[in-house]
């Protein structure tokens, strides 16, 4: 019988994977988070990989955000769920990042929550690059007027841009990703022609089927959970 590797052990594993795939693209490791999705698993699999060196994880659902960021309050606890309004006060309570907010309404409520905490929410604009009829997000061609009515409040930031490439080959994942790439760079230079110095450093894009094509496009930010905490996936 062929034991199985260990939380720790994967997550070590991936890593090193993405350091190596930072060096082939010419990129520093450093530029690169490894955010442990860590939606499926409890609280002994987070404490494994937290002792093998992650310090940022990603939760979808608001009551797991928050019993786990109480267990560890010392790591990184980004939301990469669908936002529902009722919710967004116990999300941005314990969410250093939130990756999926495409819907204008909840700019104020983010904002109002995170006036509460007297502190600015980071979040990210999920954008839909693929057209896919069954993901969430914005139209690219719509992310623009978003960017601009989040300059009205003060209690949260804009850092970036998020996206989820289809699972339909290889070449359409590349577009995906170089289409988020392209736009990031489109946004900050709209910016500028109105006066405004606005950056978007942070992409998030790419699991752990495409996370290496996604680093090649410039992704900051991978979401990898089964490679993680996946008994079957070795």
């Amino acid at each position: 019988m062929i034991a199985t590797m260990s939380v720790g052990s994967r997550y070590k594993r991936v890593a090193q994977e993405v350091a190596a795939q930072c060096q082939a693209c010419d990129r520093d490791a450093s530029e690169v988070t490894v955010l442990a999705v860590s939606k499926t698993v409890g609280l002994e699999e987070v404490q494994e990989a937290i002792d093998a060196g992650a310090c940022a994880f990603g939760e979808n659902r608001p009551d797991e955000l928050m019993r786990k960021a109480q267990a560890f309050p010392d790591v990184a606890w980004h939301f990469i769920g669908n936002i529902q309004s009722r919710r967004i006060k116990d999300i941005v309570a314990y969410a250093d990042l939130i990756h999926s907010v495409y819907k204008p309404e909840h700019l104020a409520k983010i904002d109002a929550a995170a006036a509460e905490h007297n502190t600015c929410q980071s979040i990210l604009l999920e954008v839909n690059v693929s057209g896919e009829e069954s993901k969430s997000g914005l139209a690219p061609k719509d992310v623009f007027s978003v960017l601009k009515a989040s300059f009205a409040f003060s209690h949260l930031c804009v850092v970036g841009l998020m996206t989820m490439a289809p699972r339909n080959g290889a070449e359409v994942i590349d577009e995906t990703f170089s289409g988020l790439r392209s736009l990031q760079q489109t946004l900050q230079a709209a910016c500028l022609d109105e006066g405004i110095d606005h950056p978007l450093p942070v992409l998030s894009m790419g699991m752990t089927e495409d996370w290496p094509e996604a680093i090649a496009e410039g992704s900051t930010i991978v979401r990898i959970g089964r490679a993680i905490f996946d008994d079957a996936f070795e």
